[in-house]
C-alpha cells in the first residue's frame, strides 16, 4: 500500500518518477501505464486494488510494467498540467480514477486507450456511446453512485422512520445535481417525506449547512454523490455526529468518521476491475469493444456507536444486511 505522503510526492511529476521513466526508455523497456487520480480519500487502498487487478491480467508493477502516477489529491485545477506531464511519459494505456481525472484525460487524447472508474452513468454523461459498445478510446467501470442516491434515502428512512422532513446535500457545480434532485424528490414523494435541497460548493460551506438543517427542522440528511464530499467524507461524518444529525453517504470513510451509515459501491473492487481492464487494453484489446462494467459489489456500513449516541435503535433485519458494523 502506498502512503499518502508518497502520493503527495508523486504530484511533483517527472522528478518524483524519474527512475521508472528512465527504465522505460531503455531498449526492451516494459510498457507504461499512466495512472491519473482526482481525489485523496483512500488512495493507498485504491492503488493497491488497481495493482491486484493488473496482476490478475498478468502484469506486475516493477517487473513487466511501469506505472506512472499523476495524482491531483483533490486539487482538481492541477489535472490538465498533470495529464500533459503524464503524456510525456508515453503511456500505452491510461487508467483514471474519478470523473475530473477522466474528463482531463479525455480532453488530452483521443487515441490512447483509457480505463476509467466513475461514479456516474457514462452514457448519460456522453462519455461512451453505450455500456455494451463504448466506442472511442474509453471503457472502464461505473459505480453508479448517482443512481444509488434514492436507495440511500430508503435506508435512512428505515433507520430514522420518525423523521418526516429530510434534506439532500448537493454540490451545485456537479453536472448531475439536477438528476440527483429529481430522483430523490421522486423517492421522497413515494415515502411521504418532505425534502429540502441544500448546497455546498466548497468545504467552507459545511458548518453553515448544519445550521440550516436545524432551522429547517430536518430530521436526517442524505449527502449527494460528489467528489468534494468524497474528499471530505470523514469531516462530514464528524460534523454530522457533532450536530446530532442522522446522515448517509456513499463512502465508507463517512461512517468511519462518525456518520450514521454509508451505502455505495466498493471502491476497492471497482479499482481492481480497472486494473484488470488496463491489463487487457495493454494486451491489445480495443476499448471501443470492451463493455463498461458496473461495480456489482455494494457495501452497507452502519456506525452502531453513532446510532447509540443519537438514541436510535437499528432494526435487526437492517443490521443483518450490513457488510460492516462499527461498534
Amino acid at each position: 500500500m502506498i502512503g499518502r505522503r508518497e502520493f503527495i510526492t508523486l504530484l511533483g511529476g517527472a522528478a518524483a518518477a524519474w527512475p521508472l521513466a528512465a527504465w522505460a526508455q531503455q531498449p526492451g523497456k516494459p510498457p507504461v501505464i499512466g495512472f491519473l487520480g482526482s481525489d485523496s480519500s483512500g488512495l493507498g487502498d485504491r492503488v493497491s486494488a488497481f495493482r491486484t487487478g493488473l496482476a490478475e491480467s498478468g502484469y506486475v508493477e516493477g517487473h513487466n510494467v511501469v506505472v506512472e502516477y499523476r495524482l491531483a489529491v483533490g486539487q482538481i485545477d492541477r489535472l490538465p498540467a498533470l495529464t500533459a506531464d503524464l503524456l510525456r511519459a508515453s503511456p500505452a494505456v491510461i487508467a483514471t480514477g474519478g470523473l475530473p481525472a477522466l474528463l482531463a484525460a479525455k480532453a488530452a487524447t483521443a487515441t490512447i486507450p483509457i480505463a476509467f472508474y466513475v461514479g456516474v452513468d457514462p452514457v448519460e454523461m456522453g462519455l461512451v456511446a453505450s455500456l455494451n459498445r463504448p466506442g472511442g478510446n474509453l471503457t472502464g467501470v461505473t459505480g453508479l453512485s448517482v443512481q444509488l442516491v434514492p436507495k440511500r434515502l430508503e435506508l435512512l428512512h428505515e433507520l430514522v422512520p420518525a423523521a418526516t422532513v429530510l434534506a439532500l446535500l448537493l454540490n451545485p457545480t456537479n453536472p448531475n445535481a439536477a438528476t440527483q434532485t429529481r430522483d430523490l424528490e421522486a423517492a421522497a414523494r413515494q415515502l411521504g417525506l418532505a425534502l429540502h435541497v441544500l448546497n455546498a460548493a466548497n468545504e467552507r460551506d459545511f458548518e453553515s449547512l448544519f445550521a440550516e438543517l436545524a432551522r429547517l427542522k430536518a430530521g436526517a440528511l442524505v449527502v449527494g454523490a460528489d467528489g468534494l464530499f468524497v474528499r471530505h467524507a470523514e469531516e462530514l461524518g464528524a460534523l454530522a455526529l457533532r450536530h446530532r444529525v442522522p446522515a448517509i453517504f456513499q463512502d465508507r470513510a463517512f461512517a468511519v468518521g462518525g456518520g450514521l451509515t454509508s451505502y455505495g459501491a466498493s471502491l476497492q473492487d471497482a479499482y481492481r476491475l480497472v486494473g484488470i481492464y488496463a491489463g487487457r487494453l495493454l494486451k491489445g484489446e480495443k476499448p471501443a469493444e470492451l463493455p463498461v462494467q458496473q461495480a456489482i459489489k455494494v457495501e452497507l456500513v452502519i456506525n452502531l456507536k453513532t446510532a447509540k449516541a443519537l438514541g436510535l435503535t437499528v432494526p435487526l433485519p437492517l443490521l443483518g444486511r450490513a457488510d460492516e458494523v462499527i461498534e
